[in-house]
């Protein structure tokens, strides 16, 4: 076959770019995507998923996507697939992102329990989804707000997420000044420094990332997880998976909280068909019914 006729037959791209990039490559990127991590890609998400991982491509010195493709399908390629994840997932989140959510935090759940934490009691909650941190932080501000001393008391804030870059930001614990700009500013004296080798940013305080513990996890994986949360956070994460897949996420969080627990969702999210094992108890926010837990 000439090179014409060759170049005629070859399929159209999706996305004119550096590297040929087909529909069938599209397929195959959205179709592991979904089967690594749970998330759904649309067609009209081509533009995006080439950009994202363009870089990868020419890192790797591949002639095209579907060599691309043919590399992180085959099993030795963990760490090349883990790569793939971290740049397709979407990492937006801010600090007090959705406040009614604090304020319910601290008035429904942390206050009423707070003579039992100083006096021994456990308090855990989950940032499902953590992305660089703001979240899991702006739960142990809110928690610090009403137990100034629980970095030394029995209380822990798991924040996990899929994305092993995100894990890492949150553990450095640094921001801008226009990213700590939602924290009350009597909270940012009392429990964020400024960076000493960085004046423009800003620090997390000892107590407060004492409090969190960064993790990383595939929410479609096993959840190595013993024992039940006052709160978990699961907020404009689950919008990326399928219906079934939310519901299976939603129904695998119930037992895992505690009888009086909250479950946290974002303002797009809807529990779908896990709807029955919670109740409502204020704005995107439920708690487990009451005979699925003493099930």
């Amino acid at each position: 076959m000439s090179a014409a006729r060759a170049l005629a037959a070859a399929p159209p791209p999706v996305v004119e770019g550096e590297f040929p990039f087909t529909q069938s490559d599209f397929s195959r990127i959205a179709a592991l995507l979904y089967e690594q991590a749970g998330i759904t890609l649309s067609d009209s998400k081509s533009t995006l998923v080439y950009s994202r991982l363009a870089k990868r491509v020419r890192t790797l010195g591949l002639p095209s996507f579907a060599a691309y493709c043919d590399l992180v399908s085959q099993p030795e390629e963990a760490d090349e697939r883990g790569r793939m994840l971290n740049a397709l997932t979407t990492n937006l989140t801010r600090f007090y992102r959705e406040p009614h959510h604090f304020d319910h935090l601290r008035e429904q759940v942390l206050e009423p329990i707070a003579a039992k934490v100083r006096a021994g009691g456990r308090l855990r909650i989950w940032s499902a989804g953590c992305s660089s941190g703001q979240e899991p932080y702006s739960i142990a501000l809110t928690i610090l707000s009403v137990i100034p001393e629980a970095a030394e008391l029995d209380v822990k804030v798991l924040a996990t997420d899929i994305d092993s870059n995100m894990i890492a930001q949150g553990q450095a614990g640094l921001y801008s000044d226009e990213l700590v700009e939602p924290i009350p500013a009597a909270l940012r004296t009392r429990w964020l420094e400024r960076d000493p080798g960085d004046r423009t940013r800003w620090r997390m305080s000892a107590a407060a990332r004492t409090l969190v513990a960064f993790k990383e996890l595939n929410l479609m994986k096993p959840w190595p997880i013993k024992g039940r949360f006052q709160a978990i956070f699961c907020r404009n994460v689950v919008i990326y998976f399928d219906e079934p897949t939310q519901e299976k996420i939603w129904s695998r969080f119930q037992p895992l909280l505690e009888a009086d627990g909250r479950l946290y969702i974002g303002h797009s999210e809807r529990l779908s068909g896990a709807g029955a094992e919670y109740v409502s108890d204020g704005l995107t926010t439920y708690r487990p019914a009451v005979q699925r837990i003493a099930s």
